[in-house]
């Protein structure tokens, strides 16, 4: 049994179940027949890049491939940021935003997504967000669409 196989399994998992914490995967992954400590499907989640969001059921995993999936005309940036964001701020073209935690990684790939020629590219933590920009003008445009978008 193999890593790849063991994160396609925490995948298909998430996938066709509503699997709102970490302890509920650990149970549903050991009835597959895999036993993992807690250090190992944090990083396993952190490899696939599997978001905790809260919707009115409560918390959910969800893949980034189901981030945004069935939201009109709403982009990824649109429909994550709202839910995470708690911060930004900026100097030079340099962009830091903030998020509640395990909100980074979503939001920074969501940007990433959206393909704005003001933004050269992120990198993300736990909850916060390196974001390159071109200029310093083009800082000042992303932040504020950042928070337009978070209001929103």
């Amino acid at each position: 049994m193999t890593k790849r196989s063991r994160q396609q399994t925490i995948r298909e998992l998430i996938a066709n179940k509503v699997v709102g914490s970490q302890e509920d995967l650990r149970v549903l992954l050991r009835e597959a027949g895999w036993d993992v400590t807690q250090s190992t499907l944090s990083r396993d989640l952190r490899e696939l890049r599997i978001a905790r969001l809260p919707t009115p059921e409560g918390p959910r995993y969800v893949t980034p491939e189901t981030l945004g999936a069935d939201n009109g005309d709403r982009t990824l940036v649109e429909e994550v940021l709202p839910q995470f964001f708690s911060s930004v701020d900026g100097v030079g073209e340099l962009l830091v935003l903030k998020t509640i935690y395990g909100g980074a990684q979503p939001v920074a790939e969501a940007i990433d997504d959206a393909g704005w020629d003001e933004v050269i590219g992120t990198i993300g933590g736990e909850n916060t967000i390196l974001i390159v920009c071109r200029s310093s003008n083009a800082r000042e445009t992303v932040a504020n669409r950042l928070r337009r978008i978070a209001d929103a």
